[in-house]
């Protein structure tokens, strides 16, 4: 099966590029997420291509008033993977590595525009790799960078501008995940998973500040790092480190509400304080989502609008875990940012007291 990738220099392996190896869970997908100057406002998007369900699903989702406002798009891949367009929603590579446009065309009320230009050299974050008992959970590279983003927003006829000075991050990713239908048959001895993840990249106006935590149940790291690069920073000026996040839970949930960042990176500060002022959910990027998962069938072509109410949610379910809280920063140094605070915990998790599989904070 020829695609248009093909014609590209970009073959991993001896067969066209609508194959990419042999495990069903195989994911490529880009990410963006970016808020005003002071944090007051957010919206999200992610694209997602599954090459062996020949799927592709985009989600985009913007904060208005309290309400989180969703797009879901979903189609039929037919083994092409260089189509970057699901439904309204369509991604456009103007510079590699450096500047993206993202289109939203009108749908149910909601629509955008905007382009993503860096503010340096995407880091690569260490590969993940990670089972559970015999079975491969995951195993992908990231690559992440922050920008700034120009464009608008509509939402039921009220166009909102993006402004030059609106910060943000983008990530593509790839390899596997646990996508599509879920497999149902247990493996023997292995408990409910577990999963713990942290993920903070801070836009401050000296540079762009990164980390990363992935851990078991007592703690224990098996996938960290921080990373350090000064605004305008080429490859060479990125330099890579370690960090220690003490974090607090927002009372009766999982959602942080605060952290501590120590950290130990060339040209980096040595602390960040991180305090959450608006949080967003995940489940609208498909992330957890009981109708629109990553990766699931939903016909030749399904589009959606959703509305998520921020203050009713449980946030104990199973689709509300995974956040991301936009915080204002500031560093040991007195500067001041904005950063993500992306965390998602299933299971008992020992330096948060969590004991039970679904318990809140104290």
């Amino acid at each position: 099966m020829l695609s248009k990738g093909d014609e590209y220099p970009v073959h991993q392996c001896p067969e066209p590029i609508a194959y990419s190896g042999t495990d069903r869970n195989f994911y490529d997908r880009y990410f963006f997420n970016g808020y005003a100057p002071d944090g007051s406002s957010f919206f999200a998007l992610a694209f997602g291509v599954y090459p062996h369900l020949d799927v592709a699903d985009a989600h985009f989702c913007v904060i208005r008033n309290g309400v989180q406002h969703c797009v879901h798009a979903s189609c039929e891949l037919q083994m092409e993977r260089l189509d970057l367009k699901v439904g309204p929603i369509s991604i456009e590579v103007l510079e590699p590595l450096h500047k993206l446009k993202v289109t939203v065309s009108e749908t149910d009320g909601i629509a955008a525009e905007f382009v993503f230009e860096s503010r340096a050299f995407p880091i690569e974050e260490p590969r993940f790799t990670h089972r559970i008992g015999p079975r491969t959970f995951m195993d992908y590279t990231r690559m992440t960078q922050n920008g700034t983003y120009t464009g608008h927003i509509t939402v039921d006829g009220d166009t909102q501008q993006i402004s030059k000075g609106s910060w943000g991050t983008r990530d593509r990713s790839w390899g596997v995940r646990p996508i599509g239908a879920r497999d149902e048959q247990p493996m023997p001895g292995v408990a409910a998973p577990t999963f713990f993840w942290q993920w903070t990249p801070i836009n401050l106006p000296s540079g762009s500040l990164f980390f990363h935590n992935n851990a078991e149940p007592d703690g224990t790291s098996w996938n960290t790092r921080a990373a350090w690069a000064p605004k305008g920073g080429t490859v060479e000026d990125i330099h890579e480190g370690s960090a220690e996040m003490k974090a607090q839970l927002q009372p009766g949930s999982r959602w942080p509400s605060s952290g501590e960042l120590i950290i130990d990176v060339a040209g980096a500060p040595n602390r960040v304080s991180l305090r959450a002022r608006q949080r967003f959910q995940m489940r609208g990027l498909g992330y957890t989502s009981p109708d629109w998962g990553h990766g699931q069938h939903q016909g030749p072509l399904k589009v959606e609008r959703e509305d998520i109410s921020l203050d009713t949610l449980d946030p104990l379910a199973m689709e509300n875990l995974h956040v991301q809280m936009i915080c204002d920063v500031e560093t040991s140094a007195g500067e001041h940012g904005i950063a993500i605070f992306e965390q998602l915990i299933l299971g008992p998790y020992a330096p948060l007291a969590l004991r039970e599989y679904f318990d809140g904070g104290a």
